[in-house]
């Protein structure tokens, strides 16, 4: 059971392991995993507090009804297993800005938190353009996949070529 105390595991590994999770997704439900769906429910699950049943009028909804499903429930165990592993190899620390993001940006919460939620929903209007997350791409080649990923490559570029400032103790 020391592999789970790791503080980092093989991207090898986890992609394997998420390939065979979305196998046995498929045997079983015959159904894509996927995580997107699960934020869509939730944003109706509130509209229907504020709305009352008038939510589920809305052609989305009637699609994607606004329940507590399967992928709902793996969102929900993504959150408990990433929180689990953090304390298992001793990484579980509560940080508003990380060492990282600091030395680049500053130490301010509110721009990282911000930046944050703006990388979040740019994030989730891109998985549910392309039709799902990538593990739940019902086709890689679709013409929509294929544009979430330049999206997301020419945001990589572009953080990439952003000038980063000189290590410690050199001048800038």
């Amino acid at each position: 059971m020391g592999w789970l105390s790791m503080e980092g595991w093989s991207p090898y590994v986890a992609g394997i392991g998420i390939g065979v999770l979305s196998w046995l997704a498929f045997l079983l439900s015959d159904k894509p995993i996927g995580c997107s769906t699960a934020f869509v429910r939730t944003s109706g699950m509130i509209e229907r507090l504020f709305r009352g049943s008038r939510a589920l009028e809305r052609p989305y909804y009637r699609k994607f009804i606004p329940t507590v499903d399967w992928e709902w429930m793996l969102v929900l165990g993504i959150v408990i297993g990433a929180f689990l592993s953090a304390r298992l190899s001793g990484q579980s620390e509560l940080q508003w800005v990380p060492a990282k993001w600091a030395e680049s940006f500053g130490s301010g919460p509110p721009t990282r938190l911000l930046v944050a939620l703006v990388g979040g929903v740019v994030m989730g209007v891109g998985a549910r353009w392309a039709g799902g997350c990538t593990p739940g791409s019902p086709d890689p080649r679709s013409p929509e996949t294929g544009s979430c990923w330049e999206s997301c490559g020419s945001a990589e570029s572009t953080r990439a070529r952003r000038p980063r400032p000189p290590p410690p103790g050199l001048p800038r």
